[in-house]
């Protein structure tokens, strides 16, 4: 049997848990990219918080999954629970990292901006912060994506779902006439859907890019107004 017989052969299977690894990967980083988001809110206007979370992030991501899933064995079992939660983990800080950077390099002074739009602080960040930052949170979210792939993968060695499970599978049994097959099968799967989140998120950066352009316009109106009494903001 070839490869292209064994695609052919195991299609749906195959199909089935591209699905489970999509899936998984998706309602990962919408988790992480809220707990990220509101990280980043909470932790840009304080410079030691700040310092803390950019540089914890890179210290936790130095800590390989195996290991990370092998700790959450005896609290959570295997399966599904502790792929999710070691998924959602390594996902939101590079996106909490990325929120930071992007929130801070809008505005010095959130609260003056707020006030002279006659806005609430919270509205301000919602109108024009987020807005101004969401090129770098994106940035941060397709990072985190690659690297969830193939985190996933790995998560098969706990009877994680997804396209892992056909590479375990194919490295378990070497001998066996659909190992490389196997392997094969369930790497280009990975690459596969990797290459479509990424389309997606590209599409995604060009339609909100075009239809926050205004809100950076008009959040950058009262910078250009006040700088003339000296009290200018850069938005």
């Amino acid at each position: 049997m070839n490869f292209w017989e064994y695609l052919g052969s195991h299609h749906r299977q195959l199909l089935t848990d591209a699905g489970q690894h999509a899936g998984a990967v998706f309602g990962c980083m919408v988790v992480a990219t809220v707990i990220g988001v509101l990280t980043g809110l909470a932790t840009c206007r304080r410079a030691w918080a700040a310092r803390l979370a950019t540089t914890a992030g890179p210290s936790i991501l130095a800590i390989p999954p195996l290991a990370v899933l092998g700790l959450l064995i005896p609290l959570v079992g295997l399966g599904v629970a502790p792929t999710m939660i070691a998924l959602t983990l390594y996902g939101l800080l590079p996106v909490a990292r990325h929120a930071i950077v992007g929130l801070g390099g809008v505005d010095s002074s959130p609260a003056g901006t707020a006030k002279s739009l006659g806005v609430s602080r919270v509205a301000w960040y919602v109108r024009v912060g987020l807005p101004l930052a969401w090129p770098s949170i994106l940035t941060g979210i397709r990072g985190s994506t690659r690297m969830l792939m193939g985190i996933t993968a790995i998560a098969a060695c706990v009877s994680g779902p997804g396209l892992g499970k056909e590479i375990f599978r194919g490295l378990a049994a070497p001998d066996s006439e659909n190992a490389l097959d196997e392997v094969l099968a369930g790497t280009l799967g990975i690459v596969v859907l990797t290459l479509l989140f990424d389309v997606a998120y590209v599409l995604l950066g060009q339609l909100t890019s075009g239809g926050w352009a205004g809100l950076r316009g008009r959040g950058a109106q009262p910078s250009a107004e006040r700088e003339g009494d000296g009290e200018g903001v850069r938005v």
